[in-house]
């Protein structure tokens, strides 16, 4: 079920959507999952939902309707959980959590596994921003694939390591020094038959080639 509550309860399991900022930009819905056996047990409170919501209705203009989800470290839990948000419509699924070596880590495997094509390219950029800030980011697994018509993205487990694979490096004023992975999903969505997704070029700024680019009538916010 979908509401327009942007609130998450406590489970992890409701959804929520915004206001659209423009006029005429397509809806989209997100699905955004949570992998933690201690944060699904309640061991401790996730994280990384709120981190991924809050950066993902600061960077889109467009309406947004969240899936999420808070769910253990089980490869057929997070299987079928990605599957599930693939059939409810969520042209695009980030996960954050369990992409390391250790035991229980198995995000990746359960993501290829559901895969029909890998985007190898998305995990080797978030592991070249990471280790512009720790040395074990070479310990990191993260991968991207595309099931039918959706891409779905393995992120970090922090959520200051979720914001800069998504929005890149950028220097003290802003300039962008390295791209960040989002920057290249609007294109790939459009690619696999998808929502046009607008960004908010302060966050993080879409790339397309000019004959991909939808001209808007509305002009994006500055702030």
């Amino acid at each position: 079920m979908s509401e327009s509550n942007p609130a998450m309860n406590s489970d992890g399991q409701s959804q929520g959507a915004r206001t659209p900022v423009g006029a005429n930009f397509d809806t989209v819905k997100i699905g955004i999952v949570s992998i933690s056996d201690r944060a699904s047990s309640g061991v401790y409170e996730d994280k990384g939902l709120p981190a991924l919501k809050d950066w993902l209705t600061r960077a889109l203009q467009n309406p947004v309707t969240f899936e999420a989800r808070l769910i253990p470290d089980e490869t057929p839990v997070i299987s079928a959980t990605l599957i599930e948000l693939v059939d409810a419509g969520c042209s695009l699924v980030l996960t954050t959590g369990g992409t390391g070596p250790a035991l229980r880590d198995v995000t990746p495997e359960a993501t290829l596994a559901v895969a029909h094509k890998e985007m190898p390219g998305f995990g080797e950029q978030m592991r070249q921003i990471s280790l512009k800030f720790v040395p074990t980011a070479i310990l990191s697994r993260q991968v991207a694939v595309i099931r039918d018509q959706s891409l779905i993205i393995n992120l970090p487990g922090q959520p200051k390591a979720i914001a800069e694979t998504l929005e890149g490096l950028k220097d003290a004023g802003g300039q962008q020094l390295v791209n960040g992975i989002f920057a290249a999903v609007p294109y790939c969505i459009d690619l696999i038959g998808g929502p046009y997704l607008e960004t908010v070029d302060t966050v993080c700024k879409a790339f397309r080639p000019k004959s991909a680019i939808r001209v808007f009538a509305t002009s994006q916010p500055t702030g």
